[in-house]
């Protein structure tokens, strides 16, 4: 299937010179949305997942919906400050500064095969910065998959010891 034709390009989106790649018709077509959704869980195979990690916000479409077909706990990663509980954090660079992602100290248990899913792999630093809080909890990384890479960014270079799959390259 051609899930491109279901991506919008939103130009000088979120600034000026960036093309934003919009996955919201593909979300909003019942037969792009099941299809991706398949595609995605075809992607992990026979793997071992005890849980899916989705990070904020545009990973929470899809990682708990595959949390369930692979009978797998789902945690959420989160901007700073919005998680209640006890929590680890992670700092990394963005091209204008830095941001920090959390997740619940006890979202992952030593051990765990983890499978981490976000919406686009663009310069790296939001996956890299997940893979090492599943770390730091003990996990195991399995694989990180993604509806988009965009290679020309080259974020692949910053996870490169884990598998990754992703649906669409650009």
């Amino acid at each position: 299937m051609d899930f491109k034709k279901y991506i919008r390009d939103v130009a000088d989106f979120p600034r000026k010179g960036i093309v934003f790649k919009d996955i919201t018709p593909l979300l909003q077509s019942n037969f792009a949305l099941k299809s991706a959704a398949d595609e995605l869980l075809k992607f992990v195979g026979d793997q071992k997942v005890d849980k899916v990690v989705g990070m904020e916000s545009r990973g929470f479409f899809f990682a708990p919906w595959l949390a369930t077909q692979l009978n797998a706990g789902f945690v959420p990663v989160r901007k700073a400050g919005k998680l209640p509980f006890n929590k680890i954090s992670q700092t990394y660079s963005l091209e204008y500064g830095e941001d920090t992602l959390e997740m619940h100290a006890d979202g992952i248990l030593k051990g765990e095969k983890v499978l981490i899913h976000d919406d686009v792999l663009a310069t790296g630093g939001t996956s890299s910065a997940v893979c090492k809080l599943v770390e730091k909890l003990g996990g195991e990384i399995v694989q990180c998959n993604f509806l988009i890479t965009l290679d020309f960014l080259k974020g692949d270079e910053l996870i490169k010891e884990y598998p990754i799959k992703s649906l669409m390259h650009y």
